[in-house]
């Protein structure tokens, strides 16, 4: 489920001194290289942006791998995929909302609020009684997540001299590599010992600290003029209705509740639609809803391929538990080998150019396909699980990363590409919402595919492996459809 977002292009503006309050302009020497970013005052600026990246990023590995201990402790496995729904959904707002509380606040005051709203959720999910408090907790570290991962690609053009600033990008994402190795552990260890809460409790005060970091080290305000930024508040309401239309159709019980909540979602999709051709305030650039477009084609790509990885990352540490008898740890980093995979994709993918993009982008759904297809032929099957069980599950697992990781530089980039040149920003800055859109719709998808499949009746081992099932066999259109869509985008 990461969020490998591109921000929108950035555009030159004064840099301010962390010790400047008055917010006037200062000259900053030019100087580039990873030195100049991570040494002296650019440091611990640093420090404060990534920490908050990181504190989002491990949160939700955290919360993926301790989930299987929290359901088995508080009960709620029809609501299991509301945690991953409900947080990103918030991660939406919170991010929509960013810019708005960085203008209000300042760098240093929003970050503070950020982290504030981010341990208070991380709190009620610490003395949850229940599923249903779990999920307002989540809502709240949802909401807090998207303004900390939001306001420091924000806060990067504030902070650093526009030479730093593709260093600085880069360094903000690379949390989400780090998140991959920590975010398993802590969680992991925390489930082993039977003390999940703690994983939450662990959080708040991090996240405090962060904050006085952040005091320390950002300026307290803005010198330029504050401009009242336009958010499409109607889209945006109509993306998480939908989401939430699919979730609530998923907890109850019977057929006909679960096409209400898809008919419901088609409806207020279709509205949405409406909307924004007739809104003078865009959420999307043009031509994203003809799907005669070029730009059709890779926003349709984009979310095909991340509901792909969000279907396997919430339910797979539940499946190798329940399955394949694998401790939390272990459960949790083997889930992380898609995330893992995406990474190194992303990597092997970057360079290449011309018809060497246009294979990578070819290449990426179908190896996301075929890494669909073994979770459905073998994840179902209970093992005791060996390594010769596991080796070609984990083979899957960081092939869908990979295949994704392959085809998404290109695809982000193209995105930007396509659209005409006065709304390349706007193309920029909707790569965030689309992602995070499809990721909550992937999650509440998910959600209604494994409790409908048998997660919930007959439940148990029978029930687990017909969810994980259905679960993967449904999914394995989304790799499919992609096959068809990407035909369409070559040498954009």
């Amino acid at each position: 489920m990461n969020s490998r977002d591109i921000p929108s292009e950035p555009r030159s503006q004064p840099i301010r001194s962390a010790d400047d309050d008055t917010g006037e302009a200062l000259l900053v020497p030019p100087r580039v290289g990873w030195a100049a970013l991570l040494s002296g005052a650019n440091g611990v600026r640093s420090l404060a942006l990534v920490g908050g990246v990181a504190l989002h990023a491990i949160n939700v590995y955290i919360a993926t791998t301790i989930l299987p201990s929290v359901v088995r402790d508080i009960g709620g496995l029809d609501l299991y995929a509301w945690n991953t729904t409900v947080f990103v959904v918030a991660s939406i707002m919170g991010s929509a909302l960013s810019t708005r509380l960085l203008q209000r606040a300042g760098p240093r005051g929003g970050y503070a609020i950020a982290a504030a709203v981010f341990a208070i959720g991380a709190l009620i999910c610490a003395v949850s009684p229940s599923m249903p408090i779990m999920l307002i907790g989540r809502l709240v570290q949802g909401l807090g997540g998207g303004f900390l991962f939001a306001l420091a690609y924000a806060m990067i053009r504030v902070v650093f001299h526009e030479a730093l600033w593709p260093r600085a990008m880069a360094l903000v994402s690379g949390m989400w590599g780090v998140a991959t190795l920590v975010g398993p552990a802590v969680g992991g260890v925390f489930a082993q010992l039977g003390v999940w809460r703690a994983a939450f409790w662990s959080l708040a005060p991090v996240a405090i600290l962060f904050a006085l970091l952040a005091a320390m080290a950002l300026p307290k305000g803005d010198a330029r003029p504050a401009e009242r930024s336009a958010i499409p508040f109607t889209q945006i309401a109509l993306l998480m209705a939908a989401v939430l239309a699919i979730s609530a159709g998923s907890t109850l019980p019977g057929l006909t509740w679960n096409i209400l909540g898809v008919v419901a979602a088609i409806v207020l999709t279709g509205l949405l639609v409406w909307v924004e051709g007739r809104a003078r305030l865009k959420l999307l650039p043009l031509g994203a809803f003809r799907p005669t477009t070029s730009i059709a084609a890779l926003y349709a790509t984009i979310f095909l391929l991340s509901m792909a990885v969000t279907s396997g990352e919430i339910f797979v540490p539940l499946f190798l538990q329940v399955l394949h008898h694998q401790s939390p740890l272990v459960a949790g980093y083997l889930a992380a080998l898609m995330a893992a995979g995406w990474t190194l994709g992303s990597i092997a993918s970057a360079g290449a150019g011309g018809r060497g993009a246009d294979r990578m982008v070819m290449a990426g759904p179908l190896l996301v396909l075929v890494g669909m297809v073994v979770l459905t032929v073998l994840a179902p099957n209970v093992s005791a699980g060996g390594w010769l069980e596991l080796v070609p599950i984990c083979l899957a697992l960081a092939g869908i990363g990979m295949g994704v990781g392959l085809a998404w530089p290109h695809l982000l980039t193209r995105v930007i590409k396509a659209a005409i040149p006065s709304e390349q920003e706007l193309a920029g800055a909707s790569l965030t919402t689309v992602q995070l859109f499809s990721t909550a719709m992937g999650a509440a998808l998910a959600g209604m595919v494994a409790n409908a499949g048998g997660l919930i009746d007959p439940g148990g081992t029978a029930g687990t492996a017909s969810a994980a099932r259905w679960l993967f066999g449904v999914f394995t259109l989304a790799p499919l459809l992609c096959l068809v869509t990407v035909r369409r985008i070559a040498r954009v």
